[in-house]
């Protein structure tokens, strides 16, 4: 842990119990659902174009100087990946996935999988040192200068995508998917990955104008895609968003999140996370620090007593 983090846990420690609850909690209560953007970017992900090349993958890797990267053409030959479901981790944003294709076993579906970088974002709200903003065009960035380690944005996610750098034994951080942030903050700039895909299976743009698109490819291709645009309304909506020929539950989606934002569903338990986070670490120090205390002043006793008997 770096010395900032420490800093910060040690004025943690030193807050008063009905501060702590009084003031963070509070904070925590009233300010618990974010602002979204109508003009937000986003991407709109037509699986039924993907071919699984994986250029995407190494695109991010490279961009982000991600570790363990390899050659272009190894992603591209390496199909040993689509054996198991992936999910991302420290050293890898983005995923691709293979699904069976019940209408054609012959032809998998292939998944692109990232940070969806939500409308309401869980990870942001259950973020008590606010390291996590969601920007208003918007990606869900992570400053890791302010991040504790709590962990407490893994819980929160409902798509399971931030990653912890559990090897990283001095300065771990949280990682997951930038939205390429740096890149789509500059004029024309577009996402690594959507620019390196050779089959246009990523559109990027504003995301009111994707949902018009992508009603309009499924009103324009009868049995093509099933009638859903993932994302438009899942947990108050999504900046990525997806296409598909077969129901969403078969290619790795979950289906039973409702279309309530997560901060408006989490709030009666995060307004706990001052108290679990700040009250009881505060609260432990200073039984630690009595008892230390209260051993050596008894050892310092005990030595004068024993000074006294021997004449010292």
């Amino acid at each position: 842990m770096d010395t900032s983090r420490r800093n910060f846990m040690k004025v943690l420690a030193g807050l008063g119990l009905s501060a702590s609850l009084c003031e963070t909690g509070t904070a925590l209560g009233d300010d618990l659902r974010l602002p979204g953007y109508p003009n937000q970017f986003g991407v709109l992900v037509d699986t039924t174009v993907c071919i699984g090349c994986r250029r995407c993958e190494w695109a991010c890797k490279e961009w982000n100087k991600l570790p363990n990267q390899i050659t272009l053409r190894d992603y591209e030959k390496d199909q040993s990946v689509f054996q198991e479901i992936r999910r991302t981790h420290a050293d890898s944003y983005t995923v691709v996935n293979s699904f069976e294709n019940p209408r054609d076993p012959s032809k998998p579906i292939f998944v692109k999988k990232q940070c969806m970088h939500c409308y309401e974002p869980g990870c942001a709200s259950s973020c008590f040192v606010r390291a996590f903003t969601k920007r208003p065009i918007g990606p869900v960035t992570y400053d890791a200068s302010l991040c504790v380690g709590c962990r407490y944005c893994m819980a929160a996610c409902p798509f399971d995508i931030p990653a912890y750098q559990y090897n990283n034994p001095w300065t771990p951080e949280v990682t997951k998917c930038t939205f390429c942030f740096d890149r789509i903050s500059q004029a024309g700039g577009i996402p690594a990955c959507v620019s390196i895909c050779p089959v246009e299976t990523m559109t990027f743009g504003k995301r009111t104008d994707l949902i018009d698109l992508a009603h309009k490819k499924i009103r324009d291709n009868p049995g093509r895609y099933v009638n859903r645009v993932y994302g438009e309304n899942e947990v108050g909506g999504t900046s990525w968003m997806y296409l598909s020929a077969v129901p969403f539950d078969r290619i790795g989606f979950r289906t039973d999140l409702g279309t309530a934002p997560i901060p408006t569903l989490s709030k009666p338990f995060l307004s706990l996370v001052s108290p679990v986070f700040i009250v009881i670490p505060a609260l432990a120090m200073g039984m630690y620090s009595f008892k230390k205390r209260r051993d050596q002043l008894e050892k310092d006793e005990i030595n004068k007593a024993l000074d006294k008997k021997e004449g010292k």
